[in-house]
This record gives structure tokens, C-alpha cells and sequence, in this order.
């Protein structure tokens, strides 16, 4: 029988009726912060985004610019997202193969045939449902997927072994598989940045190891998150991405739009930064 993952923060981190949740998703786009609803490529090739996961109310409308450049670009059948593994929970690096994940929005499943062949190609991925069900990195981005694209599927993958070996050897993988077909299984690397500092601070720190990112340089983007300790908590993610888009050819990196919680909210004492970046081959 195949397994059913419940969402584990609906109700908490968006909406869990349909038609709330659809105006949150509607609401992130149209946002000041956000997109809006006009859809353009910016540059050719698109072959990856970092999206970050926290609460819609609060990075919905950053999230949002990474989904509408990926609509502007494909219609993709299968997303594969990895995410960190806030808890610690299961496999170092978990996928689930089989199964759906209930959303508000309906079920999606996942791609079984795309799983496999990551597993057969990574060895170190383990299937591990256990490491999914408190997680909420994934869980986030389903939502905008569901919504945006209703007839996709999906590839889950969370980590708490995060090195830049691991993220070498997955971004391997992900090229192996995806090929050039990255309009058809498309890779979203899911992360916030800096944790729980001041507004100005949060920026200040966030725009460092973005300005790494940027250049394509995944030692550079360790070393500044270390030294400035940058509590960037899916470092591994961005990584994995930054890594596969260099396979893939990527030579130009775009910040789609930087906030953090204080520019969407009234707090900007403690507060979390978020980004979506976008990988192009620009061909």
C-alpha cells in the first residue's frame, strides 16, 4: 500500500482549507515583495532555484518569484526538492520513492521512476518516510507546486549531512539523471538564510554569502557563512544547487529578491532572511 504523508504544518505555516490557502498563494504574488503576476524569462536556460520555507506570511512573497520565473520557463512533469532536516531525523540523506503527499490543494504524488534512479546513481540516498513527517522544508514548497503546476509530481529529499562532499556527489546524480531535460524534471534547492538577528544585521550577513552564491562559488559561499556565522540552515541544498548548475553549464546567477521576516512583518528584531536565486546557462 502505498504511503500517505499528512501535512505535518498545515494550519501553521499556510492555510489548511483550499480556498484560503489558493488566496495565500494568490496574495504571495501579488505582494509588494512579490512577483506579480506577469510572467517573463528573465534569461534563457533556467536550470535550478534556491526557494526559501518558512511561514507564507513571511516568505511567501519571496518564494513566489522562484515559481513564476520556473512557469515563465517550463511546465515541468517532476520536481525534485531537497531541503535540510530541521530535526535530525532518519537517513542522513532521505528520499521517499513511492507514495502522495496530501496538500489543502489535493494530493500529489511522487515520481517513483525519478526516485529510483537517483537511489541507483547515489547510493548514499536511503528511502526513509520516517526522516518526512515532522519536516517542513519540503512541505512548503508542495503547496505553489500544486498550485502552479497541478499535474506535476514530486521527488522529496531532506538532509542533516550537510558537506559540500555529499552536495558534489548529489549534484552528480541529479546531472545523471536529468540530463539536459531540466524543463521536464526541474531541481528546487530549499533554504532560509540568517536566523533570528536584527533586520539590519540579517541583510547585511545574507548579502555576503548571496554575493557567493552569485559568483558560482560553493568553498567561498562555506567560508563566509562559517566566519560571519551566516545560520543558513539549508547550507547543504544551496550547495547541492550551486554544484549541479555548474554541471549543468550555468554561467549566470540571479537574486530574484531578497527580504527578510522585518521587511514582512512588524518585528524586525529577530529576524530570518530569505532568497530566491535562480541558476541559468543563459544559451
Amino acid at each position: 500500500m502505498a504511503i500517505r504523508r499528512k501535512p505535518a504544518v498545515a494550519g501553521a505555516f499556510y492555510e489548511d482549507d483550499a480556498e484560503s490557502l489558493r488566496k495565500r498563494i494568490e496574495w504571495s504574488i501579488q505582494h509588494p515583495l512579490g512577483p506579480g503576476s506577469g510572467q517573463r524569462a528573465k534569461i534563457n536556460g533556467l536550470v535550478s532555484v534556491i526557494v526559501p520555507h518558512a511561514g507564507y506570511i513571511y516568505s511567501g512573497p519571496i518564494a513566489a518569484h522562484s515559481y513564476m520565473e520556473i512557469k515563465a520557463h517550463y511546465d515541468p512533469s517532476t520536481f525534485i526538492i531537497m531541503g535540510p532536516n530541521h530535526y535530525g531525523i532518519g537517513a542522513p540523506v532521505a528520499i521517499m520513492d513511492d507514495g502522495v503527499w496530501e496538500t489543502p490543494l489535493g494530493d500529489i504524488e511522487i515520481d517513483g521512476e525519478v526516485a529510483k534512479a537517483l537511489i541507483n546513481a547515489f547510493n548514499y540516498l536511503e528511502v526513509d518516510a520516517y526522516a518526512f513527517e515532522k519536516e517542513h522544508s519540503v512541505e512548503v514548497q508542495v503547496p505553489f507546486i500544486k498550485y502552479l503546476f497541478p499535474h506535476s509530481k514530486i521527488v522529496p529529499i531532506v538532509v542533516w549531512e550537510q558537506t559540500l562532499d555529499v552536495a558534489r556527489r548529489m549534484a552528480l546524480a541529479l546531472k545523471h539523471v536529468i540530463g539536459d531535460k531540466f524543463s521536464d524534471i526541474f531541481f528546487v534547492a530549499s533554504s532560509d538564510l540568517n536566523h533570528y538577528e536584527p533586520h539590519d544585521i540579517t541583510t547585511e550577513k545574507d548579502m555576503r554569502v548571496i554575493q557567493q552564491i552569485l559568483k558560482l562559488e560553493p568553498e567561498g559561499f562555506l567560508d563566509v557563512m562559517e566566519r560571519l556565522n551566516v545560520s543558513v540552515c539549508g547550507f547543504g541544498a544551496i550547495l547541492t544547487a550551486m554544484e549541479y548548475s555548474r554541471l549543468q553549464g550555468a554561467r549566470h546567477v540571479e537574486l530574484l529578491r531578497h527580504a527578510t521576516s522585518g521587511d514582512t512583518s512588524s518585528n524586525r528584531v529577530e529576524t530570518v532572511g530569505y532568497a530566491s536565486i535562480a541558476f541559468y546557462r543563459g544559451d
